[in-house]
């Protein structure tokens, strides 16, 4: 029996229909998700001037969060690094985070006065995460901690330790 003429060309649109189909949440994952590992913890904090700072506002560019505290050497002996990136044109935004009340760090008042005093930190972010919650969300297990948060929101990389500006620029040059 001879099979009928348009069974073929049937066959040919069904397959070429269900080609051009995708499937749109796997479309919005990948295009969302840039970046390998999970979504940065959100934080909502306050700075020394009094200014809020969601995570989300910065939705869309690449996040370099410096965690610190006042009696750390190694913060300190690199603060005037971390103003000259804070104060340069990068295609990141550089926030610090210290931890008023908590790991052995001045209460707000002290820190901020305290603050007020440290030479060569005019374009440094600094957010108050009061009783370290947010320390405690991001891991961190020693001063200086980096952490590096993609375009994309993602945590892309979270280390203990001081980086040089160049290194930093180097880590974010491999994050989207």
């Amino acid at each position: 029996m001879k099979a009928p003429s348009f069974l073929p060309l049937l066959i040919f649109l069904v397959l070429g229909l269900s080609a051009c189909s995708s499937n749109p949440s796997d479309a919005t994952i990948n295009a969302e998700q840039l970046n390998d590992g999970k979504t940065a913890p959100v934080f909502e904090l306050m700075d020394l001037e009094g200014n809020t700072h969601d995570l989300s506002d910065y939705k869309g560019q690449k996040v370099y969060v410096k965690f610190w505290a006042s009696w750390c050497s190694i913060c300190l002996a690199g603060m005037e690094e971390l103003n000259t990136l804070a104060g340069e044109d990068t295609d990141f935004v550089v926030l610090s985070i210290v931890s008023p009340g908590s790991n052995a760090e001045k209460n707000s008042e002290s820190f901020a006065n305290w603050f007020e005093g440290v030479d060569n930190t005019s374009n440094i972010t600094v957010l108050l995460d009061e009783g370290g919650t947010f320390f405690d969300q991001y891991g961190v297990i020693g001063y200086p901690t980096s952490s590096y948060i993609g375009s994309d929101g993602v945590l892309v990389k979270s280390a203990p330790g001081h980086f040089s500006n160049e290194q930093i620029k180097e880590t974010f040059n491999t994050i989207q």
